[in-house]
């Protein structure tokens, strides 16, 4: 390849990289209110490490909140610090993680995808890995799923990011020659300790399942083991990750232990974990859904590389290995968390870039094989195809019929009307019913085939930028503001010392945008136990309270005929009011 053509190419890789990147995950980013319940529980826990410097217990609402690392709770703080306490800062780490294994996606698809036999000079290897490139990120980055997590300020996309960009440099360090390995490797080993401190043990156990498998398989294991220098590995591992462990066990001891050790990493693999319990084919469902529309090409990709061909792999070099290490990659995490009780979506998310590369090299090769005119349009390929076209009408119809499919929504009593007085149907019915004409003339016009990904690409940035993106200012209109305003009142109307309660809803979100203690109970009789408690200061310096719930929820817990003066402020299904505490009904 001359320098000319080099250049356009890498001018094309930076422009593409740069604008689904921005589209799926900067654009709007921090333009919406956090979600309750999980993301507020994140970044509340992340500005109270702000605010009492104590960087080494997660605390949310007065409570110790064990259930992750603080790698991401450092990485929000530090966000706070550089741009204040803001949506952005919270989402930030998810979008650069986001952003990472797509860029960490790309460099490796071009360096390392299996070329083609048929392929005879270099200049058209040259060619399938960078088109192998391209297709890869852009799958890696336009799904629902990654798009779903890059835009949440959760652990997940940071842990997908650090055990994905992980593998990446394994495979770097196992496919290179030797004066490049040290540095792969080492690279390795921090993103590895860096998934620990994220979200525990999973962080080592998942990327090593993965290593181990293939590197049984292909033979190498020994070779490669020596070649990683595991004693250094295990060193540089240590010195990053024990000092925290050691310190949150020496600051809380045994009690932490049990939580985070016992509840949040074994039982929730050997036990169902706040009801979150499926099917055994729940991750057959989610990897369809969640990985549309490149799912449907999955199959055939998986099937193409031909996993099963030992023989044939083991005469392969390392670096044409990259298809059976992404199936390794897949099938493990596919096969690890199908086993587990708890079920949960995200729990699959870091299987999405090797979903992405066994599409992406599978694709590649069929668009090698056509240019060399040796391959016609397969059965198989054809109805591949033919089921991208099913599932994008299938989505079409599921747009139009939205409003009818919505369900209910205590903190939204109205969600279907609204959402069939929006536009969002009708602009998921278009973008997806013009993706399925556009498919429809590529299949039945079978010379054209070859232009399916491209249009699917479009296709998906466009349902991002006038539906995706759009869902989400819907959301956050009907079921968010509110919530943000009743805590911008309280700011302005609260006494000291006042406390704040919230009936029949535990919206997290309050505490974060109060930045006060909220006291939360779903029921009346837990309210009426905590006031006789002596949790509760009733000592004559609290005479009133502030209640946030809706309004027949406060009516259980105070007479209005008796007390006239009170004055209801509704935002909302919500109401705020001040109310004297001898006013509260405990009968």
């Amino acid at each position: 390849m001359n320098k000319s053509d080099r250049t356009i190419r890498i001018f094309i890789a930076i422009v593409w990289l740069v604008t689904i990147n921005f589209v799926a995950f900067i654009w709007h980013l921090g333009d919406t209110s956090l979600v309750d319940e999980t993301e507020p529980l994140f970044a509340e826990a992340a500005r109270q490490m702000t605010v009492t410097n104590n960087w080494i217990t997660p605390y949310f609402n007065g409570e110790t909140r064990f259930d992750k690392p603080p790698l991401v709770y450092w990485l929000m703080a530090v966000g706070y610090k550089l741009w204040g306490v803001n949506e952005w800062a919270v989402r930030l780490p998810s979008a650069v993680s986001a952003i990472a294994i797509s860029v960490f996606g790309f460099m490796t698809l071009n360096r390392f995808s299996v070329t083609s036999p048929k392929l005879v000079n270099n200049y058209q290897k040259e060619q399938q890995l960078w088109v192998a490139a391209i297709i890869g990120s852009g799958l890696m980055a336009l799904n629902p799923h990654t798009i779903i997590w890059g835009r949440t300020g959760v652990s997940d996309m940071l842990l997908s990011a650090c055990m994905s960009c992980a593998l990446f440099c394994f495979f770097f360090g196992y496919a290179s020659e030797a004066v490049h390995k040290e540095r792969c490797y080492l690279a390795f080993y921090v993103l590895l300790a860096l998934a620990v401190l994220t979200k525990g043990p999973v962080g080592i156990v998942i990327p090593g399942l993965i290593i181990g498998c293939f590197l049984l398989y292909t033979g190498n294991f020994l070779a490669v083991c020596q070649e990683m220098q595991l004693l250094r590995g295990a060193i540089i591992f240590g010195v990053i990750t024990i000092p925290w462990f050691v310190l949150i066990l020496r600051e809380n001891g045994r009690v932490y232990w049990d939580a985070f050790f016992g509840y949040h990493n074994f039982e929730r693999f050997t036990d169902v974990v706040n009801g979150h319990a499926a099917p055994w084919y729940f991750y057959f469902l989610i990897v369809l859904g969640l990985f549309a529309p490149w799912s449907v090409y999955l199959p055939g990709a998986i099937a193409n590389m031909q996993w099963w061909k030992r023989k044939y792999w083991l005469k392969q070099p390392r670096k044409d290995q990259l298809t059976l290490f992404a199936w390794f990659w897949f099938s493990c995490i596919f096969i690890f968390f199908s086993i587990s009780v708890t079920k949960l979506p995200s729990y699959v998310l870091p299987l999405v870039p090797a979903s992405a590369i066994l599409v992406a090299a599978y694709w590649s090769d069929l668009l090698s094989n056509l240019k060399l005119k040796r391959q016609p349009l397969s059965r198989s390929v054809t109805l591949a195809i033919a089921l991208n076209l099913v599932l994008v009408i299938a989505l079409a119809v599921g747009f139009y019929l939205a409003p009818s499919w919505v369900g209910k929504d205590p903190a939204t009593p109205k969600l279907s009307r609204l959402v069939a007085e929006s536009s969002l149907p009708i602009s998921g019915t278009l973008v997806w019913g013009i993706l399925a004409i556009a498919i429809a003339i590529l299949l039945f016009q079978k010379k054209y085939w070859q232009w399916i990904i491209p249009v699917n690409l479009i296709g998906f940035l466009a349902f991002t930028s006038f539906v995706l993106l759009p869902t989400t200012f819907f959301i956050n209109t009907h079921r968010q503001v509110p919530l943000t305003e009743i805590a911008a009142e309280i700011k302005q109307i609260q006494q000291d010392s006042e406390p704040i309660f919230m009936m029949g809803f535990k919206k997290p979100s309050l505490v974060f945008y109060t930045q006060k203690p909220v006291s939360f109970f779903k029921r009346r009789s837990d309210f009426r136990a905590y006031l006789s408690s002596s949790n509760f200061d009733n000592s004559g310096s609290n005479t009133t309270a502030l209640i946030v719930g809706r309004a027949k929820d406060i009516k259980k817990i105070v007479n209005l005929n008796i007390y006239p003066e009170i004055t209801i402020n509704n935002y909302g299904v919500y109401s705020l009011i001040r109310l004297p505490i001898k006013a509260i009904n405990l009968d």
